[in-house]
């Protein structure tokens, strides 16, 4: 065995250990610390941009379960107009039925007309009224009313849109020729008030249908949203979070590398001296 003072390679072997043992130490205890195996790109260059596209998907898809409660409630606003047009509608059907008939006379007949052109005034008011986060519902360029795109998903696909068309419930809109100009000041006109009025609740049923299905759709979809977001949580914590046990013995270890390699240093720093017996 050669004893040598300059250098003290042993030492030097010892130390480079020690480092290392420290190195493993401290990532440990940050992992531990975080709760995170991957804690900057160094450690998982490839695992992190996973994990990273996981977490992008994730925050997209909360947003667009937001969008679908969101567009839940602006179908209930809609559906509660259309509940109270329906009543109305029937209250017309109510007043067409009795000026239809001989059992009442042209003066009778003028007062059922009065009341049916106020509760059709109110239908309209009704249309031009609601409105969700200042959006109006029923105000249509055009009979095939308004169509409104909800994002349900994360990617820029049709598939993870839902469209929803709302007809016009305007009164003049509501079946062939609308109900706005009925009549039911004499029998006759009375008679065809009747079909009219039918017509209008045929078309005002198709709408309501329309937002019943739509809604069906947005609670699947928010089903199905909530199991991706749970399945790419998973995904990502898979990826991303430090098993804590794995780490904690892992840990253990490089602690006690970390005493061995410092009193293993202690001792290749003490191996020069016996150099001195030589000497003596």
């Amino acid at each position: 065995m050669a004893f040598r003072i300059p250098h003290n390679v042993e030492a030097m072997t010892a130390h480079r250990w020690l480092n290392n043992a420290q190195f493993s130490l401290n990532r440990s205890l940050e992992r531990l610390s975080s709760g995170y195996r991957i804690n900057r790109a160094a450690d998982d260059a490839a695992g992190l941009a996973i994990a990273n596209q996981f977490r992008q998907e994730i925050a997209s898809l909360k947003v667009a379960y937001n969008n679908a409660s969101q567009a839940t409630n602006l179908i209930q606003v809609a559906e509660g107009t259309t509940s109270k047009i329906t009543d109305m509608i029937t209250r017309l059907k109510e007043l067409a039925t009795e000026a239809a008939s001989d059992t009442v006379d042209d003066s009778r007949r003028t007062f059922l007309h009065n009341e049916a052109h106020q509760i059709i005034e109110e239908i309209n008011n009704l249309a031009d009224s609601t409105k969700y986060a200042g959006q109006a519902l029923f105000c249509a360029a055009s009979a095939a009313g308004t169509t409104f795109t909800f994002q349900v998903g994360y990617e820029n696909q049709n598939y993870d849109r839902i469209e929803l068309t709302i007809g016009d419930v305007h009164t003049s809109n509501l079946g062939a020729g609308g109900i706005t100009t009925i009549d039911l000041t004499n029998i006759s006109s009375a008679q065809t008030a009747l079909t009219c009025i039918d017509n209008a609740l045929s078309s005002l049923n198709a709408v309501v249908a329309n937002l019943g299905a739509v809604q069906n759709k947005l609670t699947y979809r928010q089903g199905k949203i909530q199991v991706q977001i749970e399945n790419f949580t998973g995904s990502e914590s898979t990826i991303r979070d430090v098993d804590m046990a794995a780490e904690m013995a892992n840990f253990t270890k490089n602690q006690i590398l970390v005493q061995t390699s410092m009193a293993m240093l202690a001792q290749a720093n003490a191996l020069p001296q016996n150099v001195v017996q030589l000497l003596r």
